[in-house]
């Protein structure tokens, strides 16, 4: 039999809720390739309806009971009325898929650097060096970048019509998040020695019990020995999951809030010692091939194989292609090996690991992209465009690769003396790099904190952001962000133009607050200046959550600003 029937509407159900059963007989029941019945596609209800779909399968006489198969279809929710709005969800679920590919190929700084450097020399941007002269290289129309101790990128445009001390627009983000480091010095046993631990210290400020109990490996880079004698440096990216930090069980210790000392209970599991013991009788770990230093040879430091356990350097030294004594020296860090995924009812969220800050330097790499995907991109174009993707913004970035450090002013100040065409290489006024800053602005982006259905009373009032309703600007009258009125002011013209909607964001007056790249930049540069991000939850810890659709905003809104920039910035001023 095969029938179909419309459920009557019971009173705690929403009137646009159907119910729609479907039964059929098992025997001419059609195959899903996982083994489950697909669903019927319900009726066109409308655009804010939901359908529940109920489907029974009818055992034969041989069969087992029934089984009922589940599935809830809701339409995502409706954007502000704007008639450029209108989210095509095909153009979403695209750019988040991509995104997807983005952040699990780059577990650490170092691979997200990498990521994005693939991604622009496809593209047809042309590497070049901080150590080399740019004179001769730069050209007006030109795609460049460049890389700082292979951690921090920047990459930019210049217009076909700039001129020295013209503006530019700038985008600056973050490559880094809270992880746990190995130590120098992580060879380490437990439990007088039956395991295998290794030491590690905590960078930034994760949210550290989210680590436990979690499939864990390693990443990083390495740095070997290669032919003729030459130190370079490699990707490291260890793929099966070969730490874990197990939990204690709730019988052994019955504590109401989860307590744990970072030092002596934070150290992963790498294994069982007898295994390695039985591969060297005494209990010492030489690879196959290694042997000691030769008695009377100096060495400064001991040797890699005895600061850390010799199964992890063979796993660096084969990671790497080379042999376990070309590694010199490694900076690792562990990662979650579960992949990043969409998730929801309707794919409508992103369940992934380095949400913060991965979403906004993928975003940032895509909008420029886009914005120059044209050859005449820049051919009407005055202005530079510009991204910085920097490290260490977890800790504070006062590293020569962080925000705080010399890179993007270097790199303007370098750019701001660009001669035009046909003029003489020296500028034309020694003040062509003021004359820049004051005209240009810098987005500082970076993830924002999306209302917790759980936890509502932490949020203020009246600034409560949603994932997939737009990026979000961050307003603090303490300057943690940057944010003031000229900037919102060209950042909803911006926006107006790329028809992406947008939030506000204060935290509230009994709350701390956050701060990001944005402060610090603003007070070196000069330029104004605007904090904003992406809507998310879980922010810090192991596994976050974002909004799929919003990976289409920011990369439409920052396309935007790169395209309109230059012919907006001469209508906002304020000196």
């Amino acid at each position: 039999m095969d029938s179909s029937f419309s459920s009557s509407f019971h009173p705690g159900i929403p009137p646009k809720l159907r119910l729609l059963f479907r039964l059929t007989d098992s025997d001419n029941w059609p195959e899903h390739p996982h083994g489950a019945a697909t669903s019927t596609p319900a009726a066109e209800l409308g655009p804010t309806t939901t359908s529940l779909h109920l489907h029974l399968r009818l055992p034969s006489p041989q069969q087992s009971p029934a089984i009922v198969h589940f599935n809830h279809e809701q339409t995502s929710p409706s954007l502000p009325s704007h008639p450029r709005h209108s989210t095509n969800m095909a153009a979403s679920k695209k750019y988040a898929v991509d995104f997807l590919s983005f952040v699990n190929a780059s577990p650490t700084p170092f691979h997200a650097v990498e990521s994005a450097k693939q991604r622009l020399l496809k593209a047809g941007f042309s590497e070049i060096k901080e150590r080399d002269p740019w004179a001769s290289t730069v050209k007006k129309g030109g795609r460049y970048f460049l890389t700082r101790n292979g951690s921090s990128i920047v990459a930019f445009g210049v217009g076909k019509k700039w001129k020295p001390g013209n503006g530019m627009a700038l985008l600056g983000a973050h490559t880094d998040s809270p992880a746990l480091r190995i130590k120098p010095i992580s060879r380490k046993f437990g439990e007088n020695g039956s395991y295998i631990q290794v030491g590690v210290e905590t960078y930034g400020g994760g949210l550290w019990h989210t680590w436990f109990d979690r499939d864990l490996s390693i990443a990083g880079r390495a740095m070997v020995r290669g032919e003729g004698g030459q130190i370079v440096s490699k990707l490291i990216k260890v793929d099966s999951p070969i730490l874990r930090i197990p939990t204690l069980a709730i019988h052994l210790d019955r504590q109401e809030n989860f307590q744990f000392n970072k030092e002596t209970q934070l150290f992963p599991i790498a294994g069982l010692a007898t295994a390695e013991l039985n591969k060297n009788p005494k209990g010492e770990e030489k690879p196959e091939g290694e042997s000691e230093t030769t008695e009377g040879e100096f060495k400064p430091l001991a040797a890699i194989t005895e600061r850390h356990h010799a199964p992890i350097v063979e796993r660096i030294a084969k990671e790497a292609g080379v042999e376990v004594k070309d590694i010199i020296d490694f900076e690792i860090i562990l990662y979650d090996t579960q992949l990043s995924v969409l998730g929801g009812l309707n794919d409508e969220f992103i369940y992934s690991a380095r949400l913060d800050n991965l979403m906004m330097s993928y975003c940032a790499t895509e909008g420029i992209i886009e914005s120059l995907s044209s050859e005449t991109a820049l051919d009407d174009e005055p202005g530079i465009r510009l991204i910085s993707l920097f490290d260490h913004e977890e800790i504070g970035s006062q590293t020569a690769q962080g925000a705080d450090s010399n890179l993007l002013p270097a790199v303007i100040r370098r750019l701001s003396v660009l001669p035009a065409e046909g003029s003489s290489p020296a500028p034309p006024s020694t003040s062509a790099y003021e004359e820049t800053l004051i005209k240009s602005m810098l987005w500082s982006c970076d993830q924002a904190h999306a209302v917790h259905p759980n936890y509502g009373a932490k949020y203020e009032s009246s600034h409560r952001p949603e994932m997939n309703k737009g990026p979000v600007i961050k307003v603090n009258a303490n300057a943690r962000y940057a944010t003031n009125s000229p900037g919102i002011v060209m950042t909803q013209e911006v926006a107006q133009k790329a028809g992406v909607p947008l939030q506000l964001f204060v935290v509230r007056n009994d709350s701390s607050c956050g701060s990001t790249i944005g402060p610090m930049l603003s007070a070196a540069l000069g330029a104004r200046t605007v904090d904003m991000g992406n809507a998310q939850l879980s922010m810090h810890s192991i596994r976050e959550t974002g909004g799929s659709h919003d990976v289409e905003h920011a990369v439409k809104l920052f396309k935007s600003y790169f395209e309109h920039y230059s012919a907006l910035e001469p209508t906002i001023t304020v000196d």
